[in-house]
């Protein structure tokens, strides 16, 4: 009889994206999911003893077999091994507002940005990052797009709420910092111009 552990690693091996506990238990009769959690235990706690340069990592809603990110420069030195996808920056804006503020209209996106995203938006959706999730109520009902299962898998986030908080990203705290300077600096012109 082959091990638990073992159809968990032939399962995630071949599979091209993550892999819930549920769709790895359906796998085998013999298996459930506290089994399933319990092979992936299993399978991390040797590949660490072993100084593997792959592992099993939560992303996406589920479990995926990946190489351990020390590798990733070896890696990028080869054409045959796929790399991510490079996204621009205005990509990453958009990414960023819909990820936190979804659903989204491409609207409120253009307001926040303050240039047109169309095309921004269109190519997310290519990419598989975001998705139309549903229609405003405003006029004519603007598609509300959301991020996807594939935007969890890309960015390596188990869920949305391993996004970083907004206040701890940098630039909410160089907005704060500049707020703070010039608040300083009115401060200091008023003093000088009093004087």
């Amino acid at each position: 009889m082959i091990r638990a552990s073992r159809v968990i690693e032939a399962l995630l091996f071949a599979s091209e994206s993550p892999l819930s506990p549920a769709d790895l238990a359906r796998a085998d009769e013999a298996l459930d999911e506290e089994r399933v959690e319990a092979a992936i235990a299993e399978l991390r706690g040797e590949y660490d003893r072993d100084a593997r340069a792959f592992t099993i990592y939560e992303v996406g809603g589920g479990y995926q077999l990946l190489t351990r990110p020390e590798f990733a420069p070896v890696l990028e030195r080869f054409d045959s091994v796929p790399g991510a996808q490079r996204l621009s920056g205005p990509a990453l804006e958009t990414l960023a507002i819909l990820a936190y503020r979804q659903p989204v209209g491409r609207a409120e996106v253009e307001e926040i940005r303050g240039v047109g995203a169309g095309g921004v938006l269109k190519t997310l959706q290519e990419r598989g990052l975001i998705e139309v999730v549903g229609r405003g109520e405003g006029l004519g009902r603007p598609l509300l797009y959301g991020t996807t299962q594939f935007f969890l898998q890309h960015f390596g986030f188990r869920s949305l709420d391993d996004l970083p908080r907004s206040e701890e990203l940098p630039v909410v705290l160089a907005r704060r910092e500049q707020r703070k300077e010039e608040a300083d600096g009115s401060t200091a012109a008023g003093i000088s111009q009093a004087g």
